[in-house]
């Protein structure tokens, strides 16, 4: 059980504290209700240039990590499609200094045209390296552009195209920073060998000035329910023939997601599981076969991907990946779903004792509508039946609902 306290200041910081005491360690996470999703189509990749960007120099401090190393700590960030999400580690006893850090770039960047133009370097060289430059880097972008048709998950969090970054100007970047980088538009979390009124005394004495920002609805389309099978095949210098098929499944709060993920746990975690066993231990029709989440807040995929071994044709591997799929909707024994189960309860709990996963977390089902919710999450796991399983699997492998790319090697 996770145990917070709530803080929300009058310009709309809400703020998580959770005590642990047999911790000399904080985490410090700050979530912005900000990812690929709520950029503009025709100025993509805003988003994940922002995390490189933030640890630019804010507007008083213009180095970020040298004051927190001298204070123990370290910093990182990441950006997904519908977030993104700034951490620091550090001595409790040292943790005003991420109050002050965290607060200073929140209230507003050093909009340096030099700083800006060097991330985007950065970002437009990240681009070419794993996107363009690399075998099947563009399979994100040719996959969701396939899957979606309206809804801004169509772009991965790299962006559209790269000449999205590259033309990205000064008064974009404070655009995009004033609307979404704000306390309304933010949930921090506070956690590890600190007390609740200190933190709420810093709280208040870093965060309260700064400018609550405008209330953001983030009234996305939704993407129409998918029809019928597509299907795109590239011809790359690719080293081995590749497939990826996207079928569309429920959002992250749908009650049908934790049956996903086992679905997902089922088929494509260890070796044991049903695709590796069966298409690549057994058959050997493909090299490498895997099955994941795109673990989105509005409707997701269910995605598998496999490299073929040599020989084998395009079509027999696109339809052993199916038939392995639909087969087990039927096919979940007790012993298999007491299985799976259990190691998801194992991780879950294990997860917890990190101190940095437990901000995350806390951050994590506040953004999705309650972070109360983070003490339940395993009990709809344990919840979940062989008749949901079957459902659910009837439901997702409906090849109407399927988008796939095969990558055929010149």
């Amino acid at each position: 059980m996770i145990h917070f306290n709530e803080l929300v200041l009058p310009n709309g910081l809400k703020i998580l504290i959770h005590e642990d005491p047999s911790t000399p360690l904080a985490a410090v996470n700050i979530l912005y209700k900000v990812g690929a999703r709520d950029e503009d189509p025709n100025k993509t990749g805003f988003a994940h240039l922002f995390e490189h960007f933030m640890f630019e120099g804010s507007v008083n401090v213009p180095d970020f990590d040298t004051p927190l190393q001298f204070a123990s700590g370290e910093n990182n960030a990441f950006t997904s499609n519908d977030i993104t999400n700034y951490y620091d580690i550090l001595p409790a006893s040292n943790l005003e200094t991420a109050f002050w850090l965290e607060s200073d770039r929140m209230l507003s960047l050093d909009f340096n045209l030099e700083s800006l133009e060097t991330q985007k370097k950065v970002v437009c060289e990240e681009f070419k390296e794993h996107y363009i430059n690399q075998p099947y880097g563009d399979v994100w972008h040719k996959l969701s552009a396939l899957a979606y048709k309206v809804h801004p998950y169509m772009w991965p969090t790299i962006g559209k195209d790269l000449s999205h970054v590259e033309n990205a100007a000064m008064e974009d970047a404070k655009a995009f920073f004033f609307k979404y980088y704000r306390p309304r538009n933010a949930v921090m979390v506070v956690a590890g060998g600190i007390k609740t009124k200190e933190v709420e005394r810093l709280a208040k004495k870093w965060f309260s000035d700064i400018p609550s920002g405008e209330i953001i609805t983030h009234n996305l389309p939704k993407e129409p329910i998918q029809t019928e099978e597509r299907i795109l095949e590239l011809h790359e210098d690719v080293p081995l023939n590749a497939i990826y098929k996207a079928y569309k499944m429920c959002d992250r709060m749908h009650p049908d997601y934790q049956a996903s993920d086992f679905i997902r746990d089922m088929l494509s975690t260890g070796d044991s599981s049903r695709l590796y066993h069966e298409l690549v231990k057994e058959k050997k029709i493909f090299s490498s076969v895997a099955a994941y989440l795109s673990e989105t807040i509005d409707d997701g995929m269910f995605i598998v991907e496999g490299k073929l071994n040599p020989g084998i044709n395009m079509d027999d591997a696109d339809k052993a990946i199916v038939d392995c799929c639909v087969s087990l909707a039927d096919s979940v024994s007790d012993n298999e779903l007491q299985k799976v189960k259990n190691k998801t309860e194992a991780f879950l709990t294990f997860s917890d004792t990190n101190i940095l996963n437990r901000a995350m977390n806390l951050a994590w089902y506040d953004m999705l509508g309650n972070a109360a919710d983070v003490n339940t999450e395993i009990d709809k796991y344990l919840a979940v039946t062989k008749s949901q399983i079957k459902s659910v699997s009837d439901s997702i492998f409906d090849k109407n609902k399927c988008s796939t790319v095969r990558y055929f090697k010149k």
